[in-house]
């Protein structure tokens, strides 16, 4: 599968579009993720862990975060599931350079994250739901990792295609991924068309009779 022409040619909304035309109306993300180190958009495959936080001593501090950055592959997204908590930055420079280093493109933080600066001057591109100075250590861990996750209802599995651009994140299931591709290309050309007719000053009810797309 092409990552890049999926990262070049296409974006969320149409993807959604194409993933409810065939019956999959919850793959996309509703709660808002900032692109926060300045690049806004992200694709690859979801490399996954599960987060919960912790108010006791770690006696084994980040144990199976740095597993799961170290087993990456390349054009993996790291997706971090942490309920969308705001106790510690679980994501900073340090695990962005060892991600990086194992062909990572990129990750996603139902969470914290936190030295952006430095990430962003990496070029590291970072979707997070918030921003914290405090380390993770004896405040959250990785419990799990390359096992489904939800976030905001939405499951990410290991592997499924993901896509983050500026109006949110949505998940393709590896079943359907050939054909929601396929299907997305031809939205994206009839779309193009139908721009064209409304610029040339065909009416808007027009278009849609004669293209079927909005």
């Amino acid at each position: 599968m092409d990552l890049d022409f999926i990262k070049n040619e296409l974006y969320t909304a149409v993807l959604s579009d194409v993933l409810d035309a065939l019956g999959y109306p919850n793959q996309a993300t509703r709660i808002p993720f900032t692109p926060c180190t300045g690049i806004g958009k992200l694709v690859g495959r979801c490399k996954t862990t599960l987060w919960a936080d912790m108010f006791h001593k770690d006696v084994h501090p980040y144990e199976l975060e740095l597993k799961a950055v170290d087993s990456c592959q390349p054009g993996d997204v790291l997706i971090a599931a942490a309920q969308g908590s705001n106790r510690s930055g679980i994501f900073g420079e340090l695990l962005a350079t060892a991600s990086r280093n194992r062909g990572c493109a990129g990750v996603i933080v139902h969470g914290a994250v936190r030295d952006i600066a430095k990430m962003a001057a990496m070029q590291f591109p970072v979707f997070a739901t918030a921003k914290n100075p405090y380390d993770s250590q004896n405040r959250q861990r990785v419990i799990d990792l390359d096992v489904p996750v939800v976030i905001d209802g939405v499951t990410f599995n290991p592997g499924d295609i993901v896509m983050a651009d500026e109006d949110g994140i949505v998940v393709i299931p590896q079943h359907v991924e050939n054909e929601v591709l396929e299907l997305a290309k031809q939205k994206v050309s009839a779309e193009n068309r139908t721009r064209d007719a409304i610029k040339n000053g065909m009416k808007a009810e027009e278009a849609y009779l004669t293209f079927g797309v909005l």
